[in-house]
């Protein structure tokens, strides 16, 4: 089967869909399957078991991308395009959300997947208010299938209609975008030193691109109330978006303003072996999402799969306070300083997490995810030529 991955963004370019894509990709080749990624990111022609990227002659993600993706199926010829979905990664602007109603007036296209990465409505002009939404449903609306990454936008696509306009969504979960592969040779101890952490401060790790949504503000303001033993490590760069950089702006002036300079390292963005490096190295994990917990984030996964004691917000229904993390309430500070102080002093409390964490995180495995993807494949595909036989 011949499968085009459609992705605003892509390795080197950061960013979590972009990750997801590459895993999911390597993972449908290592199934047998010819898999290219459409992308508007620089990428180059790669061979052994990693996707085949084709660069689309895209500046920005606008109306001028129909023509681009049209052009790029023509040469391929795919059987399937799976667009993988998220607002902002596509600048917020509409094209996309039309492109499978585009593709559809003409004829021996592909069948069209949608990944809802997130439902965050694009933008169009000043109060648009609820036809924004509706764009969105447009584009789950036209596709052949769509797919969610948890329940909840599984149920927020049924509301929409979307089981009745063609097959009810698929609920698929995401894996972690970071695996447990180190440096070879990697010492923890070395580690620390070298990120200058004394042996009796407590190095708390934070890892995402820097962005509103993550909450990253809530614990640079829990950090100010916790001793000076204790460390933060932030491990990632900045979002795109202008928004995003002047969220990361405001980020920088508090921990100027409140005296934590000495006391944040920032990596910016890194390899992913040094990713793994830094979060083996930390102590504990603190992920305060704004919006809540969602295995939409391939960060949480990411640092379940390290076994790391984690403290994030409440959301995941399968994320149980006190069994698989400690969870605080979006934006307290002073919550989220309490069980970091509470791991800190309880070692047996960090262990039973650390386990049961990667457990949890071991049933989102990327060769069952990708076996879920080519399961959906093929019904399309199946469907299609009953169709055509009984024409």
């Amino acid at each position: 089967m011949k499968i085009a991955l459609l992705s605003a963004e892509y390795p080197p370019c950061p960013g979590g869909v972009g990750d997801y894509t590459r895993h999911l990709g390597m993972a449908l080749v290592q199934r047998d399957h010819e898999v290219i990624v459409l992308t508007g990111t620089p990428g180059t022609a790669t061979e052994g078991g990693t996707p085949r990227v084709f660069r689309l002659a895209l500046d920005r993600w606008n109306f001028r991308c129909w023509g681009a993706v049209r052009r790029a199926l023509a040469d391929l010829r795919p059987d399937v395009l799976h667009i993988q979905y998220q607002t902002g990664a596509y600048g917020m602007h509409p094209a996309i959300n039309f492109l499978p109603r585009r593709l559809r007036m003409r004829a021996h296209q592909p069948r069209i997947v949608v990944t809802a990465h997130d439902l965050l409505p694009p933008y169009l002009f000043p109060k648009a208010g609820p036809l924004r939404d509706r764009v969105t449903r447009r584009l789950m609306i036209d596709a052949d299938a769509t797919v969610a990454t948890n329940e909840e936008d599984a149920a927020q696509l049924r509301r929409w209609g979307v089981a009745e306009a063609r097959r009810a969504p698929e609920v698929i979960p995401i894996g972690a975008n970071i695996g447990v592969a180190p440096p070879p040779g990697y010492e923890r101890g070395a580690w620390r030193r070298r990120l200058g952490i004394a042996p009796d401060e407590t190095l708390i790790a934070y890892f995402g691109l820097i962005s509103r949504s993550k909450g990253l503000d809530t614990l640079v303001q829990a950090l100010a109330h916790l001793p000076d033993t204790f460390r933060l490590l932030i491990i990632g760069g900045e979002a795109t978006a202008p928004s995003d950089r002047a969220y990361a702006a405001e980020i920088r002036r508090r921990i100027a303003a409140d005296d934590l300079a000495r006391r944040v390292i920032v990596t910016g963005h890194c390899h992913e072996a040094d990713v793994s490096a830094h979060l083996l190295a930390a102590d504990m994990a603190a992920l305060p999402f704004a919006d809540g917990a969602s295995f939409r984030r391939g960060s949480l996964l990411a640092v379940l799969t390290h076994g790391i004691p984690t403290v994030t917000t409440r959301g995941a229904a399968a994320l149980r306070n006190e069994e698989h993390a400690l969870i605080t309430p979006p934006g307290d500070a002073t919550a989220l300083a309490g069980a970091i102080v509470r791991l800190a002093n309880d070692m047996m409390l960090r262990s039973r997490l650390g386990e049961a964490g990667r457990a949890l995180a071991a049933l989102f495995s990327w060769p069952a995810i990708a076996a879920r993807h080519e399961q959906l494949y093929r019904a399309l595909l199946s469907a299609e030529e009953t169709i055509g036989s009984r024409r």
